[in-house]
């Protein structure tokens, strides 16, 4: 069984009566472990769809089903909790909290999960280590480079083990070496089994994931496996 099956999903907005089409009856399946771009330039609706994937937004018709339960189905507290339990994600802008600790931050998936400070300490450390950054434990996060902050916003996507992780445009805001350091990272989760889903507009890091789902104007004008994928070395860069 697929963890994400999406058929004939349609998102519309409504602004005081003026209709807003964004999403025109998509339908895809996603396997868990796989890693799956969802590419499309701005204003595709890519953004959108992953809003709802990952519980931010609802659908307007069709169906999302998650791990066998229908998204559809569920209540703002019941989409809260899938939020917290099942999606992470890993955003341009980092999203960190500035005049607070590198551990800190990492912490804070756990803040509502019955455990001890001692453990929560130890989970963020140890997903801190896994991303490199075991010696950064007790810096402010304004004290690290673009690069840095990126690998601390992996590592709290991380803590909560989460079904998915959404990497939003995790490049956007870095150079191409770091860029490369943050797929690189992307790809090592995903060959541990991880399930990522990487939005982007850039062909590039797109061929990074093993499949692209190309979407314009709302549509899935293409879904295919990456045929010549990039594998994210050391030495090579990121193209912007």
């Amino acid at each position: 069984m697929p963890l994400i099956e999406v058929k004939n999903l349609v998102k519309t907005y409504d602004n005081e009566g003026v209709v807003t089409n964004v999403l025109h009856g998509l339908t895809f399946n996603i396997d868990k472990g796989e890693f799956v771009a969802i590419m499309g330039p701005s204003g595709s609706g890519k953004s959108t769809l992953m809003h709802i994937l990952g519980f931010l937004d609802k659908l307007t018709s069709g169906s999302y089903i998650f791990g066998g339960k229908n998204v559809s189905d569920l209540n703002d507290d019941q989409l809260a909790g899938m939020r917290g339990n099942e999606v992470s994600f890993i955003f341009q802008a980092f999203n960190l909290l500035p005049r607070t600790t590198v551990i800190e931050n990492v912490m804070l998936p756990l803040t509502y999960l019955k455990m001890t400070e001692t453990e929560r300490r130890n989970r963020a450390k140890e997903a801190l280590v896994s991303v490199g950054l075991g010696h950064r434990l007790d810096y402010f996060s304004n004290q690290l480079s673009g690069g840095e902050r990126q690998r601390v916003a992996i590592a709290r996507a991380l803590v909560n083990n989460p079904s998915v992780i959404f990497a939003d445009e995790p490049t956007g805001n870095l150079d191409s070496k770091s860029g490369l350091q943050v797929m690189k990272i992307l790809q090592s989760l995903n060959e541990a089994g991880r399930t990522i889903i990487l939005v982007t507009h850039e062909k590039y890091t797109a061929e990074h994931a093993k499949r692209i789902l190309r979407v314009r104007d709302g549509l899935i004008i293409e879904d295919a496996p990456v045929v010549n994928r990039l594998l994210a070395k050391e030495g090579d860069e990121l193209q912007k």
